[in-house]
């Protein structure tokens, strides 16, 4: 190119150059740096950079509304657009027409998205999280049986808490399968008899290599485990949508162990303090109960018996002596009244008996007049009933020469032939004295 041997002001060389630059339109990868979005200004301001340089970019801020997504720094976009100058300050810059993610930048798009639809069903709500078991029997590990996380948990758990049982469910925890894997790990793992609590753990990554804890189908079995979840994925600058949905999240596998599972030294403490508070209590108690049972010990009543009794007993001393105050004068009185009563018993008693006697001497003459009438009449009457009866009497039947036959037993009257055999015995009664007699012959016609 040749160089014009005129001369130009600053103002005119940069608008030349500004007027080159805008011809030049790339599509540019890069790594944003640092980022400026404001409320007012009419542009976003940001700088994409590589390993060796650094591009002040810009775009207007209706463009940066429509691309769907925040800048953030660190994140990976690719822009396209064209290179210009702000003469102002003599700068060149990008301006970008177009802003897209890239690469782990489309990811984490992705991974934002899932965590807003999961949230809004409610399953990151903290009141949904369940409390970690504080003594747990049995602990279920979900992770790679290769990775260096399976042995950072047992390792944990062995110096921490030897006691429980560990159960370990070895799954493929990066590449193709791996989301499958994860969730029939925690669904065998979370339902296996007598688990308390389950962690979920893999070592460091890139954040490709994590996107399987980003997995939709592992969120939901995380949520649907029937015990608590403990997250440990190795990844410190990042939450994995199952750390969101778990109901603790450790940064690490080893941290993941921890909060699982007590320190046996921690509860040694613990049971320390607990024993040290228990007989601080008891020696209080002990201490306060014998000294109440010192001031009921030395109450009047348990020092001296008759104390309880006293009152009642001198008010039944009060009492005895007033009855035998009272007794005599009572019986005096008593003895006066039935004194008056005999001698007005006497004076009157001679004309109560007077009248009575009379009556019973008039009584006495009519039955005196009258009473060999009414016995006559009362014997004639008896003859004449004696005299019914005898006829009336089976005895006299008897007296005039018949005789009542029974039955060999005597109980029953035989009044037809028919009701004895030749050969039976039956007894005859007269009018003095019976005869058992034997049946020659039964005859029913005369």
């Amino acid at each position: 190119m040749a160089i014009e041997n005129t001369s130009v002001g600053v103002t005119e060389a940069l608008r030349r150059a500004k007027s080159v630059l805008e011809t030049i339109s790339l599509t540019i990868v890069g790594e944003v740096s640092e980022c400026t979005v404001k409320p007012g200004y009419k542009a976003v301001y940001f700088s994409l950079s590589d390993d060796a340089s650094v591009l002040p970019c810009l775009m207007w801020r209706d463009s940066y509304d429509l691309c769907g997504f925040a800048l953030r720094p660190g994140m990976l976009v690719e822009v396209s657009g064209v290179f210009t100058a702000y003469a102002a300050k003599g700068r060149m810059q990008f301006q970008v027409r177009r802003l897209t993610a890239a690469g782990e930048g489309v990811l984490r798009l992705q991974v934002a998205a899932l965590a807003r639809k999961l949230e809004a069903e409610g399953l990151m709500r903290p009141e949904r999280k369940r409390e970690l078991p504080a003594f747990p029997t049995k602990i279920a590990l979900v992770t790679s049986p290769r990775g260096k996380a399976v042995h950072d948990v047992i390792r944990t758990l062995r110096r921490r808490y030897p006691v429980a049982e560990l159960v370990i469910a070895g799954v493929q925890v990066e590449g193709d399968g791996a989301v499958a894997a994860l969730v029939e790990g925690i669904r065998v793992a979370g339902s296996h008899s007598g688990v308390d609590v389950l962690i979920l753990a893999r070592g460091g990554g890139s954040y490709e290599d994590l996107m399987p804890f980003n997995a939709e189908q592992v969120a939901r079995a995380v949520a649907a485990c029937p015990v608590p979840v403990v997250t440990g994925i190795g990844h410190e600058p990042d939450d994995s949508i199952a750390d969101m949905v778990a109901d603790y999240r450790a940064s690490t596998p080893t941290a993941a162990a921890e909060a699982a599972a007590p320190a046996m030294l921690e509860i040694a403490s613990r049971l320390d303090a607990a024993a040290r508070l228990l007989g601080k209590a008891l020696s209080h108690s002990v201490t306060e109960r014998a000294h109440r049972l010192r001031l009921i010990a030395h109450r009047p009543v348990f020092r001296e018996a008759t104390c309880l009794m006293s009152a009642r007993m001198q008010a039944l001393d009060t009492a005895a002596e007033a009855l035998a105050r009272a007794l005599p004068i009572g019986i005096g009185r008593s003895a006066e009244s039935v004194n008056r009563s005999r001698d007005a018993l006497l004076r009157v008693g001679p004309s109560l008996t007077a009248l009575h006697r009379r009556s019973m001497d008039d009584v006495s003459r009519r039955i005196a007049q009258q009473g060999p009438a009414f016995t006559e009449r009362a014997l004639g009457q008896w003859t004449l009933q004696a005299a019914r009866l005898e006829d009336l009497s089976p005895l006299a039947i008897l007296a005039r020469g018949f005789a009542v036959c029974y039955d060999e037993v005597g109980t029953r009257v035989l009044r037809s032939a028919e009701s004895v055999a030749a050969g039976d015995r039956v007894r005859v009664r007269l009018a003095e004295g019976e005869l058992g007699c034997v049946v020659e012959r039964a005859d029913t016609e005369v």
